[in-house]
C-alpha cells in the first residue's frame, strides 16, 4: 500500500468515516481498503490484543478452503495494531459466515428467477445467485486466478501479496469463471467486512466491542433522540463501555 503522509494509523481514519453509516446499516446489507484511506484525529485507549467472539464459534457456511481464504482476507483487511486485534480475533470472518449462512445468504426477499438485465446502481446486483453463491463463486474465482498465475491459493500468500491483489481486484475490472469480481468484492465482500466492523456483537463480529471502543460509539444508548442532540461531536459517556444488544437482553 501507498505510504501515507500522517504519522496516525491510516485504520483510524478509515473507522471514523464509516462509522456513523455502517451503524446505521440493517444487518445484512462499503468500499476501499483500510490501509488506504484518509487518517482521522480519533482518539482510542488500547485494546488487548485477543478479544473472545461474544457468540458461539464454528462455522456455518464456508468450507475448509472458504473458512481459510476468509481468515487471510480480514487478517490482511484489518491487521492487528494496539488499537484491534487481527480480524479473526475481532470476529469479522465469523459475522461473515453467519450472514451468508443466514436469511441475507440465502437471498431472502430477491427476485432470483430473472430475466437479469442491466440497471441502474440503486437497483443492486442482477445475477441469478443468492449472496452466499455469490461469494463462494468469487472465492473460488480469485484462486483460480492465482492458479492461473501458478501463484498458491490466496492464504498461502503473504499479506503484502494479498494486500496488493486486493488492490488490483477492487481497482481493475477481471472476470474469472464469469465472476467480475470488482464488483464482487466492491459490492458484497467489502459491504460484509464494513458491517462485520460495526456490528452487534451479538450477530458474531465486533467482538468485544471493539470498534466501538475505537469511535467512541457507545452502542443502544446512542439511540436515545435527546443524547443524540446533547453530545452531538462530543464525547459520549460511557463511550468505553458500549452496550449491544445481549446487554439488554
Amino acid at each position: 500500500m501507498p505510504a501515507h503522509p500522517s504519522s496516525d494509523p491510516p485504520r483510524r481514519g478509515f473507522f471514523k468515516q464509516l462509522a456513523v453509516a455502517s451503524a446505521a446499516l440493517p444487518v445484512g446489507a462499503g468500499l476501499g481498503l483500510p490501509s488506504a484511506a484518509a487518517a482521522g484525529g480519533v482518539s482510542a485507549a488500547p485494546v488487548p490484543s485477543a478479544a473472545a467472539p461474544d457468540v458461539v464459534q464454528g462455522y456455518q457456511s464456508f468450507s475448509a478452503t472458504e473458512s481459510a481464504f476468509v481468515e487471510a482476507l480480514v487478517n490482511v483487511m484489518c491487521p492487528a495494531d494496539r488499537f484491534t486485534p487481527n480480524g479473526v480475533d475481532c470476529g469479522l470472518a465469523l459475522f461473515i459466515d453467519r450472514q451468508l449462512a443466514g436469511s441475507f445468504g440465502q437471498g431472502a426477499r430477491r427476485d432470483l428467477r430473472g430475466p437479469f438485465t442491466a440497471a441502474k446502481p440503486q437497483f443492486g446486483l442482477q445475477l441469478p445467485l443468492t449472496p452466499e453463491q455469490h461469494f463462494k463463486a468469487g472465492v473460488a474465482a480469485v484462486n483460480s486466478l492465482l492458479a492461473t498465475r501458478q501463484r498458491p491459493a490466496l492464504d498461502q500468500l503473504s499479506a503484502p501479496e494479498i494486500d496488493r491483489l486486493l488492490h488490483e481486484i477492487s481497482s481493475t475490472s477481471l472476470v474469472v469463471d464469469q465472476i467480475d469480481l470488482k464488483v464482487w468484492f466492491n459490492e458484497l465482500v467489502y459491504p460484509l467486512f464494513t458491517q462485520a466492523c460495526f456490528s452487534d456483537p451479538l450477530y458474531g463480529g465486533n467482538a468485544g466491542k471493539v470498534f466501538w471502543k475505537l469511535i467512541g460509539y457507545p452502542g443502544l444508548p446512542a439511540t436515545n433522540a435527546l443524547n443524540i442532540v446533547q453530545f452531538r461531536n462530543k464525547p459520549f459517556p460511557g463511550s468505553q463501555s458500549p452496550m449491544s444488544i445481549v446487554d439488554f437482553s
